[in-house]
């Protein structure tokens, strides 16, 4: 393989309840009753941050995804636990997904900067814009918003909130005690933003964090979605099956960055890998069966018929995936739809095999093996310009974020891939990530 140069792994933990396998929660190594148990979450944020990894990450949605009565499926609130794993954590980033479509800036900018004023610098923001109509439907909604529309929502979000991160400088505060002055209020800016779809006077009630901005990270894959992370993000969490499809998005997306005034280190780019660790081959491949034995069919189908769009239910297992509606008529994750609907058709799965590819990555690559194979696939995408880094998201919790953590992650150092210690102090030092300048300051 190509040697790496001075490019090192970033490597994000994705945090699930019990597991990232659908049956995980079945499995004797899970613990599915502390699905909102404290203590769990920080003993895998002590793992994670044992390994070194540059951070942790929480998905999260604005109903009850799913069919509850077969995964354990709700729990935290993302911010609200990592508020609370900050505070017995000291390196490892933490990264909360936060809806664009069903907030307000001036909230999700007042959150984020607390979080990173309370971590000392670790904050990150998952960027959505929600994809689901049972969400729309918790807020007062009979339909979902169009999704070009709610792209063009979130960016004029993002730009609202880093413009309310920025409206407090760095020198505001100058707590003169003797004259009675705590802030420079020259140095506190209002917005006064009208848009197509917020007004926003500002100033932010929170004063600029130690990171300036969180590091924004978002995770689609459509055409919207990857014209978005071009403008906005610095890390992007993305599915792709094969290391041919990796290296075509990584070239596409970092393709884009030009126009907006970006270099190609300005993002990275992590696909998700769902590792299945076995001290030999066989073994990891028993575990992988283990897991898919534990599968229910009818959990799985419910599933596939989010991702494709299509009701599946009452369906032969044995029979294959219908005829589906074109990328177009996907109102919800079209990425998500793309990855599954090629997956069926280029491996000729019907639909129990297909459920059964899912099982533990919702479309994201599934690998079991040796912690040497492991390694070798990451570094494979790696030198291979598929991926600057990885999201790593553990079949079954916690075992299998330890197993990854003690088995893979050395082996990863050993070859030079990845740090033996933390060098930074923030987020966006881990990341290789400058601080953002005050716009606002820079105006004035």
């Amino acid at each position: 393989m190509p040697a790496a140069g001075n490019r090192k792994f970033h490597l994000n933990a994705f945090l699930m309840n019990a597991g990232h396998h659908d049956a995980a929660w079945r499995h004797p190594r899970t613990q599915p009753e502390r699905a909102t148990d404290l203590k769990y979450f920080q003993e895998l944020a002590h793992t994670a941050e044992r390994g070194k990894l540059d951070s942790l990450f929480l998905a999260d949605g604005l109903a009850l995804w799913g069919k509850v009565r077969h995964n354990v499926l709700g729990g935290f609130e993302p911010i609200t636990l990592l508020s609370a794993l900050a505070a017995v954590t000291e390196h490892i980033g933490l990264i909360a997904t936060v809806s664009t479509t069903f907030n307000e800036p001036f909230h999700v900018a007042r959150k984020f900067a607390s979080l990173d004023h309370i971590s000392g610098g670790r904050a990150g923001w998952n960027i959505v814009t929600s994809s689901s109509l049972d969400e729309a439907r918790n807020f007062g909604l009979d339909e979902h918003l169009e999704h070009s529309l709610r792209y063009s929502r979130a960016r004029e979000f993002v730009d609202v909130a880093t413009k309310l991160w920025d409206s407090w400088e760095d020198e505001a505060p100058v707590i003169d005690r003797a004259s009675g002055i705590y802030a420079d209020t020259g140095r506190i800016h209002q917005l006064g933003h009208v848009g197509e779809f917020f007004r926003v006077q500002g100033p932010l009630n929170v004063q600029r964090s130690p990171q300036g901005y969180p590091l924004l990270v978002q995770a689609g894959s459509s055409e919207d979605g990857k014209e978005f992370a071009a403008q906005y993000a610095e890390a992007v969490f993305t599915a792709q099956q094969t290391l041919a499809d990796g290296q075509t998005f990584y070239k596409d997306l970092k393709s884009r960055l030009a126009r907006y005034g970006r270099a190609p280190e300005d993002v990275k780019i992590l696909p998700g890998i769902c590792p299945i660790i076995g001290d030999t081959e066989v073994r990891a491949r028993e575990l992988e069966e283990e897991l898919t034995a534990l599968q229910i069919p009818e959990y799985g189908l419910a599933q596939l018929s989010n991702m494709v769009g299509v009701d599946l239910s009452g369906l032969p297992l044995d029979g294959p995936l219908p005829d589906l509606p074109d990328e177009r008529d996907i109102n919800g994750n079209k990425s998500r739809f793309t990855l599954v609907a090629e997956l069926a058709r280029r491996d000729g799965l019907n639909l129990r095999q297909l459920i059964a590819r899912l099982g533990g990555g919702r479309g994201h690559r599934v690998f079991a093996g040796t912690p040497e194979q492991i390694a070798d696939q990451l570094e494979e995408w790696f030198t291979q310009d598929a991926a600057d880094g990885f999201n790593i998201m553990p079949p079954f919790l916690p075992g299998g974020l330890a197993d990854f953590v003690d088995l893979v992650v050395p082996i990863l150092q050993r070859r030079g891939l990845f740090r033996t210690e933390y060098t930074g102090r923030t987020l966006r030092d881990h990341y290789g990530l400058p601080r953002p300048a005050n716009r606002l300051a820079a105006r004035v």
